[in-house]
């Protein structure tokens, strides 16, 4: 089970710390531990009541209302919700439900709905990127556990495979090479993978070398490949203060060729960058360049 702050919760549900804090003292609708300085701890079964109510407050509930309702009063509620069509933020929701209950059923129909409904590229971008981005940063800080984490970028990690895998490519004549990898330590691949898929979507060459590779392989599969760019994601390793170093020598070990950078360690870190180097600081800044 994992532990929660009242920003974590803030942060995945929407709900401001603010308002958070009315609702515990005026209708007693939730109720936070507390540490020994006072300071307020929430758990799993915080954090899906809490995303509860968020999804029936966006439906039109009063708070007022929600705060009568029994804890399987309020599933029903949210199950009949969830089986409509959903906007993104209450597929965001939903999915972090399933993340928190380790439910692969619920986490297949979310899955399966959505590729119907938006397609494959479109439930990537605008549900299941945004989620992974907002538990992305609750991983390296350590506010949800190794087995949530790793349940959903499993099943997420199969599903792009897949579709990878069905993909039919005609390269174009002015085709480029992109070479795609992990630095050394790094094992976060998820968005990795997408940006494969996209970049093979838009008929391009990858080049896919995966997870921490060490420099040196890098410099040799450049050598053989000779791509037009290099594209990777840093979300962990190298760690915040060795990442301004492996950036420079990267961008200097490759001057003839394009740079691609993003992740949690990058983007927003003020981390600077060569004359062939570019920051990728969301996944619409990557299409944009790829279309």
């Amino acid at each position: 089970m994992s532990n929660y702050s009242i920003r974590d919760l803030e942060q995945l549900s929407g709900i401001k710390a603010h308002t958070l804090r009315i609702w515990e003292q005026r209708y007693n609708i939730i109720q936070p531990k507390r540490t020994d300085t006072n300071i307020r701890l929430y758990d799993d079964q915080d954090l899906k009541l809490v995303l509860n109510i968020s999804l029936l407050k966006d439906h039109g509930y009063k708070i007022s209302e929600i705060a009568q309702l029994s804890l399987d009063e309020m599933g029903k509620e949210v199950m009949m919700i969830s089986d409509r069509k959903l906007n993104y933020p209450d597929q965001i929701h939903a999915l972090t439900i399933s993340m928190i209950d380790l439910d692969e059923e619920r986490f297949e129909k979310i899955i399966s709905t959505n590729f119907l409904q938006f397609g494959f590229e479109n439930t990537m971008t605008n549900i299941i990127y945004p989620f992974l981005s907002r538990i992305g940063t609750l991983w390296v800080t350590g506010s949800i556990g190794p087995a949530q984490e790793h349940f959903m970028t499993n099943l997420i990690r199969q599903k792009i495979i897949v579709a990878i895998d069905g993909q039919v490519i005609k390269h174009r004549p002015d085709v480029k090479r992109f070479m795609l990898y992990l630095p050394e330590g790094e094992l976060h691949e998820i968005s990795l993978l997408f940006a494969s898929y996209m970049i093979r979507s838009r008929n391009h060459k990858v080049i896919y070398l995966g997870q921490t590779l060490p420099f040196n392989e890098l410099v040799f599969a450049h050598d053989v490949h000779k791509p037009d760019c290099i594209f990777s994601i840093i979300t962990s390793v190298p760690s915040s203060e060795e990442v301004q170093g492996y950036v420079t020598r990267l961008c200097e070990q490759f001057p003839d060729t394009k740079i691609f950078l993003t992740g949690y360690q990058i983007v927003g870190q003020d981390i600077e960058v060569g004359a062939n180097g570019k920051i990728i600081n969301k996944i619409d800044d990557l299409l944009a360049i790829l279309n």
